[in-house]
């Protein structure tokens, strides 16, 4: 038996072993976080557990189609007074990622880490890691499999979810037969994919147009015009009547630009706090610089957050960036 199917042996026996859990997803999570956390819960309810999902911050709307998202609690916003025995994580790439959440966990807690990020530093007492997943879903979908759980419509909707996101849509380089061979499976459950496409992919909001119409107003070409960068201000998202979901995927304009490598979005979250998003094409890891800014996350996509202004914050990424590539910005 493989090390990975172990894991995912002792991932069920977690599962099956507590009664009550709390079960969370990195901060400001996407597609997988939120399709993972859910997929959880579907499979702890089937089991006859009780749980808490829970987040810090706010879930993004778009995944509000998926079934039990109005049970997310933001932590943030409404705090618990609970503290838990048993904890699942998803997609966190290290343990800061689960946010200002460990007042819940209970002195004896047991703490099971399902991820698939290569900077995963094995937080939990039980570990599910595995690197060439394309997403946390695609392992869920193993642990569901090897622990002989029953899918249904809602459990197979989360894990499509999580799927489709993650690999932008099957379009992205983590597209493997296993990760088509699972999705396709899934949709023998009733998951229509042209609509979770429409929703997760295609529909955007109004702010996001006007946050992208002033985001490319700042676009910058950098390092031999390898490197494309936008910046977006709290000013900007004001005057976009825009938030920061609205600016999410600003990065992709500028990877996907002709001959640039690496693109970057710097957007300003509160006063003197920058998300940074980075996205590479081909061989520069910007997991290992988004490690080096306390950050992570994957080898073609990664972040973190820095606290400075935009200009510092812009500065200080291009600077490490350049050291990275090996290229000075006025060659």
């Amino acid at each position: 038996m493989s090390n990975y199917n172990r894991s995912l042996e002792e991932a069920v026996s977690f599962m099956k072993k507590h009664d009550r859990f709390l079960v969370l997803s990195h901060v400001n999570p996407d597609g997988d976080a939120t399709g993972s956390a859910l997929a959880v819960a579907q499979m702890l309810r089937n089991l006859g557990k009780t749980f808490v999902v829970i987040n810090e911050g706010e879930t993004p709307a778009r995944f509000s189609f998926l079934p039990g998202f109005e049970q997310i609690r933001n932590v943030s916003q409404s705090p618990l007074e609970e503290s838990f025995s048993a904890v699942i994580a998803v997609d966190c790439a290290d343990r800061s990622r689960m946010g200002n959440v460990e007042h819940l966990f209970a002195q004896d807690v047991q703490l099971l880490n399902i991820d698939h990020h290569p900077t995963n530093d094995e937080f939990g007492t039980c570990n599910v890691i595995r690197t060439d997943a394309a997403a946390t879903a695609e392992i869920l979908y193993d642990l569901a499999v090897a622990g002989h759980l029953p899918f249904q419509a809602d459990l197979a909707l989360c894990l499509y979810t999580g799927l489709l996101t993650d690999t932008g849509g099957f379009r992205y380089s983590n597209t493997t037969p296993h990760v088509m061979e699972s999705a396709a499976s899934l949709l023998k459950y009733g998951v229509n994919p042209g609509e979770v496409a429409e929703r997760c992919l295609e529909v955007i909001t109004l702010g996001h147009v006007n946050i992208l119409r002033q985001a490319l107003g700042s676009l910058k070409l950098s390092f031999q015009n390898q490197v494309a960068s936008v910046c977006v201000s709290r000013q900007d998202l004001a005057e976009a009547n825009a938030d920061r979901e609205d600016a999410g995927g600003l990065v992709n304009y500028c990877r996907n630009i002709e001959g640039v490598e690496v693109g970057i979005s710097f957007v300003e979250a509160e006063p003197n706090v920058v998300k940074v998003s980075l996205r590479a094409r081909s061989y520069v890891n910007v997991a290992e610089i988004a490690k080096q800014l306390g950050g992570g996350g994957h080898a073609k996509a990664a972040g973190c957050t820095l606290h400075g202004s935009l200009d510092e914050v812009r500065d200080r990424v291009l600077a490490l960036l350049g050291e990275v590539m090996g290229v000075k910005d006025n060659e």
